[in-house]
């Protein structure tokens, strides 16, 4: 399923900024720091499980469920 990356990305970045166009900029530097550049993955992007995998545990670490 293509596209499943962007999902997760956006979803943390949902979460964690609530609407606050700041919060959402700090998170997606997080993860950035992380090694996950949010703004290079589209719908279209090719899903890797090794992303998918520091992605959910990201979400773990900041309290985001998938």
């Amino acid at each position: 399923m293509a596209g499943k990356i962007k999902a997760m990305c956006n979803k943390i970045i949902e979460k964690r900024a609530n609407g606050s166009p700041v919060i959402e900029k700090l998170t997606k530097t997080k993860l950035v720091l992380k090694g996950i550049n949010p703004d290079q993955f589209t719908a279209s992007s090719p899903d890797d499980q090794l992303i998918i995998d520091k992605l959910l545990q990201i979400g773990k670490d900041l309290g985001v469920t998938f």
